[in-house]
């Protein structure tokens, strides 16, 4: 009995038949037949060379997105690189560290997702300084991420921002805004050392 084709292979199939046009993540999705088709359109662009863009590489695109620029390489010529996963123990450490809260967009792990309400928030271990762009697995290296907030970070290597450019930012905001951020940050930070400040 011939093997059914994997998820990763009929996204494969799919953007095959679509090149140069634009897609959605529910068409993916359904192409893919599984929840988890995000991961496998980050390994086609990282481990197999796919010219997959999103709209942070083409602002033509919205958030939700995708184009393939180009005809992707042939399998047998691109060879596989599988990077090695972050252990249970240092995801657990993280986790922890951060709350089990994104630290970009601030949502909070089995919250409704704002890009789907439909679905729990699930966060993944991602890289501060990316593996491609010579970060290391270290705890001090990872923080959590909501899968929206992943996939957008995916490769970027991007300095934190100072606590006096957060405060600029704060002060900026409306008041609205500003408590918002309060109430946040005293979830995020309930029962911590007062003396960390």
């Amino acid at each position: 009995m011939p093997r059914k084709p994997g998820s990763k292979q009929r996204i494969k199939t799919f953007f095959r038949g679509r090149v140069g046009k634009k897609t959605s993540s529910y068409q993916i999705q359904e192409a893919a037949q599984v929840t988890e088709w995000a991961r496998r359109v980050r390994e086609l662009r990282n481990d197999e060379g796919w010219p997959i863009l999103t709209h942070n590489d083409d602002s033509s695109l919205k958030p939700g997105e995708y184009r393939l620029a180009a005809v992707p390489p042939e399998d047998k010529d691109k060879p596989y690189r599988f990077s090695k996963p972050v252990s249970s123990r240092i995801r657990a450490i993280v986790l922890e560290r951060n709350g089990y809260t994104c630290q970009m967009c601030g949502a909070g792990a089995g919250e409704p997702d704002a890009q789907n309400p439909r679905r729990k928030v699930r966060l993944h271990i991602g890289h501060i300084i990316d593996r491609s762009h010579g970060g290391d697995d270290s705890p001090g290296n990872l923080r959590a991420l909501c899968s929206t907030c992943n996939q957008g970070a995916k490769n970027l290597a991007q300095e934190p921002p100072t606590w006096t450019y957060l405060l600029a930012q704060i002060r900026r905001a409306t008041i609205k805004d500003q408590k918002k951020a309060l109430r946040w940050l005293r979830r995020k930070f309930k029962g911590a050392d007062k003396t960390d400040a």
